[in-house]
């Protein structure tokens, strides 16, 4: 008689445990168990709970291959889910073996696990093995099947095929995902006074290891809740028309003030700070720096002169690299919207910069127009106080909505969708590179399913709050998405490209590169233990299928974007995946985190323009300016929405923090201390960086980073 330990760790979280009945069943090289009901005295399988059981066989089962879990009715109670962390089986040689779960498991069903070694499919050679992994990415394929948005998006995920999938259970090979403690789903939630109806989750029938977990949803709920009650009594939702002063607008959020708001507020009207946005604001990836001036744009010394000052002109900048250009070229042909039944506009402006000698950037000229000519005059700081004033409203409304559709929500959260999916579809739970990605996919198919069900919607919040709608922001989308190329998405090759590395005080970069930094180190540890020389990587046939149909899915297979359809070396493997979780955690925290803080003044980020922009200089009031901002009800919208995308919902998992122990191998565990101990470092260098800052920069405080695209 063998007798084989198993000690089984429920996961600690809301509704883990279950009264359900579970059964083991060990399968080895020389045999398997019967299968055995894992029962004790008293309660199974509670909440956080550790308990160890037994499992006998008539003879020793060699080296153990998988752990066949059964989950079964237990008398006439309904059926739980169960939130298995882990088991470990001690053999009888003393031999521990450690079966990695988390997951939750629904319904009555078996669940396949293997061993926590990462393995590719070129270091697996058994047939079970090999037909377990084939078996499990047809079940992951026939859950998660793509979907077409609209033309020229990113593929996102069919959630229709969940709702499939609650009617067939009978069956499940393992399907994790990253997630925590879940709730039951029980109905839709909508949040009152909010400017749309919030569905928690998105839909019924999203497939239990992506759901937004209880203490998340919960939490996103009670940071909406007071503050959009607070505007509805006080009949902000509703009202139309124009802000009577720009004081008013103070106290929108008079109980949500951040240091950052604060400062904001008083100085969103200052050149310096204007530039400054364009470093450490919510959308730092706009300048590139220019050797000669564009033809559409036709600024000439003599309407710069007297900001230059004395003893250099245009040509000379230009010659040092000092003059750079925000193109908002992908709003010339954007449709435009009707918000209150009003005709809203769009600009597509181009501003011109300089850095003088003591390091500052301030803006030298803006035109409000891709064609130059009479009725598109270049305005310029030493223009009347108000044109000029105009003139940068117009150019932050333009941030406003490259920034939301492209550098945001297109270039992190849909791209980053691509990548989960493609994850779940084409690696199996005990490849390496599915270890390594799956905490940067937790909760981001459950976040963008319910921005497209409530913001992007027919009639939604885009269509509420923006010039261009829902229309528009598929246009700006699409567009920028033919655009978008592999240097874009790699950092160090995207600042290099814009000629930007050398500009003081650009707090973004230099955090980016040293959290870049960090991750490509991490990353090339993990490759290079699994992957030693280019044939691993050339003959890995799942991890070629996992980026070819990235390429085909997120890039929709433009050989012109740069972005690899096969990798060849382990260097080629080590900066896509740097790329990757690059994005999905870091770059989002930096365009993401800080919306609330400079988009509450509403002047300095407006979501769209009631008039169109002016063709001639010297007629702007202060009534004028106040009419082409966006009216009090849209005002509000928008800004409820920044309030709460910018508070991080509880249950958070900072950048390199890794609770799901997937990896159980030595190497890489070390590997894990270490990038951590470097983003500790980063930290520390950060915060005391930002002491003798004014304005302190710290979207890209590592602790302060999700893991993921999760908000």
């Amino acid at each position: 008689m063998a007798v084989y330990r198993l000690c089984v760790t429920t996961g600690s979280y809301l509704k883990a445990g279950t009264l359900d009945n579970i059964y083991a069943t060990l399968v080895g090289t020389c045999g398997e168990s019967p299968k055995q009901k894992l029962d004790r005295v008293g309660r199974d399988f509670a909440s956080g709970s550790v308990q160890k059981y037994k499992v006998r066989c008539a003879a020793e089962l060699g080296e153990i291959l998988l752990l066949r879990l059964s989950k079964e009715r237990f008398a006439f109670f309904c059926k739980d889910p169960w939130y298995c962390s882990r088991i470990t089986v001690t053999a009888p040689d003393g031999t521990v073996v450690c079966f990695p779960s988390y997951q939750w498991i629904e319904g009555y069903c078996t669940v396949e696990l293997r061993p926590g070694t990462a393995k590719t499919i070129c270091q697996d050679s058994l047939p079970l093995l090999l037909d377990h992994r084939k078996r499990e990415l047809q079940a992951r394929q026939e859950c998660y099947r793509w979907k077409i948005y609209a033309p020229g998006f990113p593929r996102m995920v069919d959630v229709s095929s969940f709702q499939e999938m609650e009617s067939d259970k009978k069956f499940a090979l393992t399907k994790t995902v990253p997630c925590a403690d879940q709730d039951d789903n029980s109905g839709n939630r909508y949040l009152p006074g909010f400017p749309m109806k919030i569905d928690l989750p998105s839909l019924l029938y999203m497939e239990p290891n992506i759901r937004y977990s209880a203490t998340k949803t919960a939490s996103l709920i009670f940071n909406a809740l007071p503050t959009s009650l607070g505007m509805k009594i006080r009949g902000l939702l509703d009202r139309r028309g124009s802000w009577k002063k720009l004081d008013d607008l103070r106290n929108i959020f008079w109980c949500r003030k951040t240091f950052t708001t604060e400062y904001v507020t008083e100085h969103w009207c200052e050149d310096s700070f204007f530039a400054y946005q364009y470093l450490n604001g919510v959308n730092p990836v706009m300048l590139h720096c220019l050797s000669s001036l564009p033809s559409k744009l036709p600024v000439t010394n003599d309407m710069v002169a007297s900001l230059l000052g004395p003893g250099t002109c245009l040509q000379t900048e230009l010659e040092r690299g000092n003059i750079f250009l925000a193109d908002y070229w992908i709003l010339a042909e954007a449709p435009v919207h009707c918000i209150n039944d009003r005709q809203q506009y769009v600009a597509a402006p181009l501003c011109l910069l300089w850095l003088n000698p003591q390091g500052v950037l301030l803006p030298l000229a803006i035109q409000l127009s891709q064609t130059p000519g009479p009725e598109s005059p270049i305005f310029l700081p030493t223009d009347c106080e108000l044109d000029w004033l105009l003139a940068k409203t117009w150019v932050r409304n333009s941030e406003f909505l490259v920034h939301e559709n492209n550098t945001h929500f297109l270039c992190t959260h849909l791209l980053c969708e691509a990548f989960s999916m493609a994850t779940l579809r084409q690696l199996p739970l005990c490849h390496p590179i599915y270890k390594l990605l799956l905490p940067h996919t937790r909760y981001t198919l459950q976040v963008n399913t319910i921005a497209r069900a409530t913001l992007l919607n027919p009639e939604g919040l885009v269509d509420k709050v923006t010039s261009i709608g829902r229309r528009g922001l598929i246009y700006l989308m699409s567009t920028g998405l033919a655009h978008f190329t592999y240097k874009d998405f790699c950092l160090p090759d995207s600042l290099r490209a814009r000629g930007v590395l050398n500009i003081p005080n650009y707090h973004y970069r230099d955090d980016g590169l040293k959290i870049w930094a960090a991750i490509e180190r991490f990353v090339s540890e993990i490759v290079s233990y699994y992957y030693p020389n280019d044939a691993s990587v050339q003959q890995d046939s799942e991890l070629q299928a996992w980026v070819g149909e990235i390429f085909a899915q997120a890039f929709l297979s433009r050989e012109n974007s740069g972005f690899p359809s096969r990798l060849c070396t382990p260097g080629e493997l080590v900066k896509y995946l740097t790329a990757i979780i690059f994005n999905c955690s870091a770059q989002h925290a930096a365009v993401n985190s800080g919306q609330h803080d400079f988009g509450a003044w509403m002047p300095n980020a407006p979501s769209s323009m009631r008039q169109p922009p002016p063709q001639t200089k010297g007629n702007t009031t202060m009534k004028s300016y106040l009419d082409t901002l966006p009216e009090v009800n849209t005002t509000c919208n928008n800004l409820l929405l920044f309030w709460l995308v910018s508070q991080e919902p509880k249950d958070q998992r900072p950048l390199g923090t890794y609770p799901d122990e997937h990896f159980t191998e030595d190497a890489p565990r070390q590997s894990i201390a270490a990038f951590q101990n470097c983003l500790a470092q980063i930290s520390r260098d950060i915060r005391e960086r930002n002491q003798s800052l004014a304005l302190p920069y710290a979207y890209l405080d590592p602790p302060l980073i999700e893991n993921s695209v999760s908000i």
